[in-house]
């Protein structure tokens, strides 16, 4: 059987990646494969419940983290892990880099206990004990804050994260670069600033590179 693929997409608030996980999802449908879209957090019926309180309910970083884990533990159990022994390719529009680059970065919340709640929620049965359940491929949509803001701007009303003054997307920026930095060979660099052709393209060649496309 086809092995399963796991592909995230990671950035800031209106860096451009939501829009590309549809074409790629249809690019490898294109291809043959069966596709599981998703998100996080959410993706499962629990885990959209722990998003709407995350968004939109005040609350302390400590309890922001474990709403995120809780919610992540619940969508690998029931979606990533299933589709993936089913051979599917599992696109996610974020996944546990987001928790380090907007808890960690933009809250400033202590990385060693993410890290520690990340070996507990993604250490699953499908793997040896010691490794946890990670994307093979991250794509990193990079934009500067400002440029992201004026791209939201009147959009639509903002959660409680997209209301954020810039400062904190420039941490949450810094988040997503220490994450790459220590797992370089997993994150795809794709620039955000870029017309949209020039990004799916950016998109396609990471995916390309793997040889998980023709």
């Amino acid at each position: 059987m086809t092995a399963g693929l796991f592909i995230s997409f990671e950035g800031i608030d209106g860096a451009g990646k939501s829009t590309h996980v549809e074409a790629l999802a249809q690019a490898f449908r294109d291809a043959g494969r069966s596709v599981t879209l998703t998100r996080e957090p959410g993706g499962t019926p629990l885990a959209e419940q722990l998003r709407v309180l995350a968004l939109n309910t005040a609350m302390d970083p400590l309890t922001e983290a474990l709403l995120m884990f809780a919610a992540r533990r619940d969508h690998l159990q029931q979606v990533i892990e299933p589709a993936l022994a089913r051979g599917e390719v599992v696109l996610c529009d974020r996944f546990t880099d987001a928790t380090f680059a907007y808890q960690g970065g933009g809250r400033g919340f202590d990385l060693a206990v993410l890290a520690q709640l990340e070996r507990w929620v993604q250490a699953v049965d499908a793997l040896p004990a010691g490794q946890l359940r990670q994307p093979q491929l991250t794509m990193w949509f990079e934009l500067s804050p400002e440029a992201a803001a004026q791209r939201l701007a009147g959009a639509r009303a903002p959660d409680r994260f997209e209301s954020q003054p810039v400062e904190f997307f420039r941490k949450v920026a810094d988040g997503y670069a220490r994450r790459a930095a220590g797992d370089p060979g997993r994150f795809a660099r794709i620039d955000g600033s870029l017309p949209r052709e020039q990004v799916w393209q950016q998109v396609l060649d990471a995916v390309r590179r793997k040889g998980w496309l023709a």
